[in-house]
């Protein structure tokens, strides 16, 4: 039956590890860059030491270990198969919450939280902050299937986490998310009024009103962070957006390129000091990006951009809201941007450390703002 759930398990043949690694061994790389920063891409030496270390000293087994860990399951929504973690609080008043990634994130992102938001009392925490975490694959990313047709944009997908909610027995639950997680779990806001009783943003898409009088200096150093971003730092959302399919040739056939294609992110958006192992572990990196690569999904996850960025929707989100707006997030609106989208906003706060993956990169910070805002509409 297509609402079945059935438990699924990562299970990655070792012929595809062992391809992985003859492919490293045969990159054909390019010259080194002519700056001595990051100023044209993530730098040669960097990249081959990478991916000498993800050749010869990364162990996926145990990567996929720790994430059998979690109880994963499949099931189908409008034909297309959806993978996702659904961890059930031991606390029987646990508040549920559907957990979105985004690009050129996974649901990697989020193992450091899964278990303190479940089981709080295990970290110190209290009952009373339990939740059910179901923490999906965005289609097309990760070990949900691949759509093979056009319309699995991000307002197709909040509709399909709805039913999702709805299938795991959840007639009143909560969503957050960030990046395109933050664009799904807003469409959720905007569509599932009946059944979501709050949504948090880590990352609220606000256009900058200049009706609302003169900028602040916040809303400025925002604008020319915008500035920045459209300048030096869009491009693969250009191409993406623009023609995901041929991009996605090279990334799917070269491992080094796929890699170097996230990473780089990774450097730009965190709150890292100028390099990614400043927050991240290697393992850490290459854990997220073995997701890209063990599916090949370079170019189904660009797809995303292509179908969402042909449906972008400005309509107001009613339901109650709460915004964390972490110093090195690619976009910070101002409060007063976002309440022209958002009519209901509980919780705002401008935190003073963490970046683009905060659940990730400040998973304490991330458990305690989840934590402080769902308290307000449990």
């Amino acid at each position: 039956m297509a609402e079945d759930v059935t438990p699924f398990r990562i299970e990655i043949p070792q012929g595809d590890l062992d391809d992985l690694r003859q492919r490293l061994a045969r990159t054909r790389w390019p010259e080194r860059e002519t700056v001595d920063d990051w100023s044209q891409g993530i730098p040669l030496a960097y990249t081959q030491e990478l991916c000498e270390y993800w050749a010869n000293k990364y162990d996926w087994r145990a990567t996929e270990a720790r994430l059998n860990k979690f109880p994963q399951f499949r099931t189908t929504i409008d034909d297309l198969g959806i993978h996702f973690i659904h961890v059930r609080s031991p606390h029987d008043d646990a508040f549920p919450i559907v957990i979105t990634h985004g690009w050129p994130g996974s649901i990697v992102e989020f193992h450091k939280v899964i278990e303190p938001l479940t089981n709080p009392t295990a970290f110190g925490g209290d009952a009373a902050d339990a939740f059910h975490v179901v923490c999906p694959s965005l289609p097309g990313y990760g070990f949900s299937d691949k759509p093979t047709v056009t319309g699995w944009g991000t307002d197709h997908i909040g509709a399909a986490w709805a039913q999702l909610m709805a299938r795991l027995g959840y007639s009143r639950y909560g969503a957050q998310g960030g990046d395109w997680g933050a664009a799904v779990t807003t469409e959720i806001g905007r569509q599932d009024t009946e059944h979501a009783a709050g949504i948090h943003l880590n990352m609220p898409i606000a256009i900058p009103d200049p009706s609302l009088g003169e900028f602040t200096e916040k809303e400025q150093a925002a604008l020319a962070g915008m500035q920045h971003y459209n300048d030096w730092d869009s491009g693969y959302s250009k191409q993406q957006s623009t023609r995901p399919q041929t991009v996605g040739y090279g990334l799917v056939d070269s491992p080094a390129g796929q890699a170097a294609w996230i990473v780089e992110k990774f450097w730009s958006w965190m709150d890292c000091d100028g390099h990614p192992e400043n927050v991240l572990t290697r393992d850490e990196l290459l854990d997220n990006v073995m997701l890209y690569w063990l599916t090949a999904s370079a170019a189904s996850s660009g797809r995303l951009y292509w179908e969402s960025f042909r449906r972008n929707r400005m309509d107001q989100v009613t339901v109650p809201t709460g915004c964390s707006i972490f110093p090195k997030e690619i976009f910070r609106p101002s409060r007063r941007w976002a309440e022209k989208l958002f009519t209901d906003i509980r919780y705002w706060n401008e935190l003073d450390k963490g970046g683009h993956f905060a659940a990730f990169e400040v998973p304490e910070t991330y458990v305690d703002e989840l934590r402080t805002y769902f308290r307000l509409i449990r």
